[in-house]
């Protein structure tokens, strides 16, 4: 009795199966052999989901207290200079967080941002916010051109994940389709994180590693922009290699031998040096042993972006959309480590702290190109929005370099950049405060010309290196200087620091100003 009532319901399933396979063939029958997406790879599916190549996909890494010879250990930032072009006189207008980060947003220099400190009334979140800056980000103009917008990391010193404005906590600055917002991450563990307005709380567990959550994020932003078919802007801004230079757990035990580099500068004081340097002492064998543990501990804390970097571009490579993104690599400042007899630290106008490393990947770069053309973080601003097709505002003081990384010269180039730097008057909730005798300057402004430093202290003290003679910028001559050369110099310095907008500047960064 049972099976005779089994038999007819087992028919009636077999004729449903039919039914379905016989439907399936018909359509692929209808649709062509190109109707094979079940047979297809991942990277095969995801190329479906590819955006409109018109509009490029920009991916920039801002790294905090990156120097130059930190890049010899990252592989993949290596593998970027073979395939793509490394800025090779790419300055920051000032070698401090919050100043740098302003500028990268606006385009503009500090004199325009107000931001000139991390902290105080000049300085950090509250004075960029106090001073209309967010206005001027680069963001919400490449969300109304149609871009996805990430950001991930490091914002603004100051910024907390809970912020609170207009009543409601876990601001979220306008522009921005993802947010994931930390506030104290140096340390890398144990922080807060504003996920798209909610906070959220990571602990201490090897997965908690704060690089290791963005790269994360950053892969969810990226699959999610490949659904959308929709371009984007991710800025990545990791807090390493900056004091504590946490490194990844698996990272922990890497380079155990590793000795900061021995430069002829290392130790060695600055002859005719400004007075702020002159109580210098030589490093002690302690410090120097402290300098070497801490260098170790730099090159391990990067090695966590270095993965993320190949592994994001990893994923544009099976996606099919590597060969319209932009992947730029950098950092806020430089830092040194024992030159000039320096403690270690950042501040200076010298190019241990103001040159940075600027490497760009991407639809038109030439592999292996060397662009030595002055350049400056106040582009980056708009040099993002010419390669999404939007014209930067023409009051940002910074102009695009989009065609130098084609392969372009530059027409009617900079003779000049300027660096400007103001002493904080606190060292409250500020992580650059250094010790009293690290050796950090006074207020100062400075220009750098492709083979000259000059730099006007508020003591009335002056600097000047002729670095084809003088590289490493260990022979003050300013004393030396001609009457005329001193005051072209001069005038240079005086238009750069007053100027508004990209003409004005442009024409400042003039050494005649015509």
């Amino acid at each position: 009795m049972t099976g005779a009532r089994r038999r007819p319901t087992l028919l009636a399933a077999w004729c449903a199966v039919l039914a379905v396979l016989m439907s399936s063939c018909s359509s692929g029958a209808e649709s062509g052999p190109s109707n094979t997406s079940t047979n297809k790879s991942a990277s095969q599916q995801d190329s479906s989901n590819q955006q409109d190549s018109s509009k490029p996909n920009i991916v920039y890494v801002l790294t905090d207290d990156l120097s130059s010879n930190l890049v010899q250990y990252m592989p993949h930032v290596r593998k970027m200079q073979e395939e793509g072009a490394s800025l090779s006189n790419f300055f920051v207008t000032d070698s401090l967080c919050c100043p740098s980060r302003s500028t990268i947003l606006t385009g503009d220099f500090p004199h325009n941002t107000g931001v000139f400190t991390n902290t105080g009334d000049d300085g950090g979140y509250g004075a960029f916010m106090k001073n209309g800056n967010e206005k001027r980000c680069y963001a919400p103009k490449m969300q109304d051109a149609g871009y996805r917008t990430g950001f991930m990391g490091k914002y603004l010193n100051g910024y907390q994940p809970a912020e609170k404005k207009n009543g409601s906590k876990g601001y979220v600055p306008p522009g921005w389709d993802e947010w994931a917002v930390a506030g104290n991450g140096y340390p890398e563990f144990d922080y807060d994180l504003n996920e798209n307005g909610t906070v959220r709380h990571y602990g201490k567990d090897p997965e908690d590693y704060l690089t290791d959550v963005i790269s994360d994020k950053a892969g969810s932003f990226i699959d999610a922009s490949a659904k959308e078919q929709k371009p984007f802007m991710l800025q990545l801004s990791p807090f390493t290699p900056h004091g504590p230079a946490t490194p990844a757990p698996r990272d922990a035990d890497s380079y155990p031998h590793l000795k900061a580099p021995r430069t002829e500068a290392y130790d060695r004081a600055t002859e005719d040096a400004p007075q702020w340097q002159r109580e210098l002492a030589p490093l002690t064998e302690k410090e120097q042993r402290k300098i070497d543990q801490n260098f170790a501990k730099r090159v391990r804390s990067v090695q966590a972006i270095d993965t993320m970097i190949g592994r994001l571009q990893e994923q544009l490579k099976a996606k099919g959309m590597a060969d319209n993104t932009y992947f730029m690599f950098s950092s806020d400042n430089g830092f040194h480590m024992g030159e000039h007899r320096l403690r270690p630290g950042k501040q200076t106008a010298y190019d241990t702290d103001i040159k940075v490393p600027m490497t760009v990947t991407g639809p038109g770069v030439p592999a292996g190109t060397e662009v030595d053309a002055l350049t400056q973080n106040t582009d980056l601003n708009p040099t993002f929005l010419d390669l999404a097709g939007v014209t930067p505002d023409a009051d940002t003081d910074g102009q695009s370099f989009a065609d130098l990384l084609r392969g372009k010269s530059a027409e009617d180039g900079r003779e000049a950049v300027l660096i400007e730097h103001r002493r904080s008057a606190s060292k409250k909730h500020d992580p650059d405060a250094g010790p009293e005798k690290a050796g950090n300057p006074p207020t100062y402004e400075a220009i750098r010309t492709p083979d000259e430093l000059y730099v006007e202290y508020a003591t009335g003290e002056r600097e000047y290196y002729d670095l084809k003679a003088d590289p490493l910028q260990l022979k003050n001559t300013a004393d030396a200087l001609s009457e005329e050369r001193r005051e072209q110099l001069h005038g240079a310095l005086a238009r750069l620091k007053a100027c508004d907008g990209a003409e004005e500047c442009k024409k400042a960064a003039q050494l005649d100003g015509t």
